[in-house]
């Protein structure tokens, strides 16, 4: 029977945020068994917690945002992203600022820090949910859906951005070897398209991007710093999201994933439908 895991110790990463342009520190901890991933706000009195879940969501325009009471946090798909592939299930998150640092765009830099801090087994079960039938969204122009499978989580994504010179993009992964998501899936860097880009920054928005860590699509190409990571670096990226807004279900997720011109809107709506049927499966 395999077992929860939580983190040896703890280990530290600084940056600068995406959308404040602040410069942040976070910080990852062991936690309880059965305590999740729980983000705390150390820059605030009192130090409010807040639980990555899916009913914790309150924002998904350009990134996923949770918040409870006092603690909001900003754009946590990349660590969680990290945390799922490589199954640490009971974590604690400080932060000093509002949203993690973006570093270069991918989740690759908390990979790291997690593998720095070590991962420890716990007693308790892991606990994995598959819905029992397959489980859709239909938003606009996207499509994601969950196929149940009791022996692992597959995702596959299909991206199409206008202008983009290779579209679409299509990938497919297995979650589980947490070396092949290391090499294949978190390096991939975050992207967005030059008229959106223009709409963020009147916004106030993305005030820490730079090309260090973002891929910027305009006019037939993609802007980068050096060279792209991957031919479908795009839909790579996707498939991160797609692991990290997964996690707010609270535990382990099996099935096949097929996403078609996804998001955050529709990832977390799926994710909120299957922590809701979780939880009448425990009623």
């Amino acid at each position: 029977m395999e077992k929860q895991r939580t983190l040896a110790g703890s280990a530290r990463l600084s940056g600068i945020a995406l959308h404040s342009g602040a410069r942040v520190a976070v910080r990852v901890e062991p936690a309880e068994e059965n305590s999740g991933i729980v983000f705390r706000r150390v820059d605030l009195p009192g130090a409010p917690e807040v639980r990555a879940l899916a009913s914790n969501v309150v924002e998904v325009q350009r990134g996923t945002t949770i918040a409870s009471g006092e603690a909001r946090v900003y754009t946590v798909e990349h660590i969680m992203s990290a945390l799922h592939a490589l199954h640490v299930d009971n974590c604690v998150v400080e932060m000093d600022g509002m949203e993690p640092p973006i570093c270069d765009g991918g989740a690759l830099p908390f990979v790291e820090m997690i593998e720095e801090a070590g991962i420890v087994e716990q007693n308790a079960p892991a606990v994995y949910f598959t819905p029992k039938a397959p489980v859709a969204v239909v938003q606009g122009g996207a499509r994601v859906v969950i196929i149940p499978d009791d022996e692992k989580l597959r995702v596959s994504c299909v991206t199409s951005f206008r202008g983009c010179p290779f579209d679409p993009q299509f990938c497919e992964f297995e979650v589980g070897d947490a070396d092949k998501y290391r090499a294949e899936i978190a390096p991939a860097r975050t992207f967005v398209d030059y008229g959106d880009l223009k709409m963020l920054l009147a916004m106030g928005l993305c005030k820490g991007g730079s090309l260090d860590a973002a891929a910027i699509i305009h006019d037939g190409a993609i802007i980068c710093k050096d060279k792209l990571r991957f031919t479908n670096e795009i839909v790579r990226h996707k498939i991160l999201d797609v692991i990290g807004d997964l996690f707010l279900v609270g535990c382990r997720v099996r099935g096949t994933v097929v996403a078609v011109k996804s998001g955050h809107p529709s990832h977390v709506m799926l994710a909120g439908k299957l922590l809701a049927e979780l939880a009448a499966s425990r009623q």
